[in-house]
């Protein structure tokens, strides 16, 4: 930013030339040491939507494995604060979904590019806070070693708050505007959404509002994080789901007169990377006698028609080593009758499924009408 635009603004108070120029000289120093960060924050937005556009286009392809679906869907089992059930209404209403995906694609995109080039730049990191909430609460829990998510989106959040408060100063398109229209500089919107002159505050409101700022990022950021991980206030621990071990939600479980059961299963936890697979199902009677039981070459041949998915992209299906369900998946499963079924005597019949590192989830299955 040069003293002739510098000479534009009201803000520097008037008084003796060492002081404006004083003044002057560190406006532009705090531009010039912020420039680094205000084209990183940039270029991270810039690109997570130009891998969808240009560089990855599978992920906008509703057709293909990389579908932005089946990541939104991994989030869901962790989301907070009701984005899971944003998620959900989502995932089964495609053309909002599609809409959605390509909209918050666009955003990061263009907001990415305001911020490298410094075109609007205080709008362009309002923005960019905008997606590092969203995100953090999407997908902050997840992690299996740290919490990557997390750290990206907190971080985010705070170089965006430091450039909404900054603007962008120097080497910016917001400058060339200002130098072709000088008469910007006594505009309202142009001091509030572009960044080559400071806020139109005084220092006393300047300074409430980036105290108030602080205390948001500050709250946010150490919130979610403790009630992700803890280590705040709280022993660590890997938070209310895990992001490292698989967990089953079961529901709704029907034992027939035959044998065979219904339940519904829901894949709550774990590694999103990493599908879980279920070796081995059983029904236990309330003696602990096992009444019937489905090994891994009986949930390998399943049919298809078995396992009704609620959502089109992650599932449940038969895989080469028992039942596999990738993060997020839920579905109604149906075991035929077992071969070794044996008639429960009194009291409660337990389903319980195992999965391949030998952990057990279990519900009482209700007898069918």
């Amino acid at each position: 930013m040069s003293n002739a635009t510098l000479a534009q603004d009201s803000t520097f108070p008037a008084g003796p030339v060492a002081a404006r120029d004083a003044g002057r000289r560190s406006w532009r120093i705090a531009a010039i040491a912020i420039l680094s960060t205000r084209v990183i924050q940039g270029f991270i937005y810039w690109g997570g939507g130009s891998r969808r556009f240009i560089y990855a286009p599978d992920k906008l392809d509703p057709d293909l494995p990389d579908w932005m679906a089946n990541k939104f869907q991994t989030a869901m089992p962790g989301a907070i604060l009701g984005t899971g059930h944003i998620i959900d209404y989502l995932l089964t209403h495609f053309w909002l979904l599609y809409a959605g995906i390509i909209l918050f694609s666009a955003a990061e995109l263009v907001a990415g590019l305001m911020l490298m080039s410094g075109l609007l730049t205080r709008l362009a990191a309002a923005a960019s806070m905008g997606f590092s909430i969203v995100l953090m609460l999407m997908f902050g829990w997840q992690g299996a070693t740290c919490v990557d998510e997390w750290t990206m989106a907190a971080c985010n959040l705070a170089m965006g708050t430091t450039l909404l408060l900054a603007g962008s100063g120097a080497y910016s398109l917001d400058n060339v505007l200002l130098r072709r229209k000088p008469a910007l500089a006594e505009r309202g919107w142009f001091r509030w959404l572009g960044g080559s002159l400071p806020l139109p505050l005084s220092d006393t409101r300047f300074r409430n509002l980036a105290l108030a700022l602080l205390a948001f990022v500050v709250v946010f950021d150490v919130g979610t994080y403790s009630y992700f991980r803890g280590a705040v206030l709280t022993p660590y621990h890997d938070g209310p789901v895990s992001p490292s071990v698989h967990h089953l939600t079961l529901d709704d479980a029907v034992l027939g007169r035959d044998g065979g059961v219904r339940f519904h299963a829901y894949l709550d936890g774990g590694a999103p990377e990493v599908p879980a697979h279920v070796m081995l199902a059983e029904l236990t009677g309330a003696d602990g006698r096992v009444l019937a039981s489905w090994d891994t070459s009986t949930l390998t041949a399943l049919p298809q028609s078995a396992i009704r998915n609620d959502y089109l992209y992650n599932k449940f299906k038969a895989g080469p080593y028992g039942l596999v369900a990738e993060m997020g998946a839920k579905a109604t499963i149906t075991l035929p009758p077992a071969a070794n079924w044996q008639a429960p005597g009194a009291g409660p019949v337990t389903l319980r499924l195992t999965d391949v590192n030998d952990h057990s989830f279990t519900i009482v299955a209700t007898a069918a009408e």
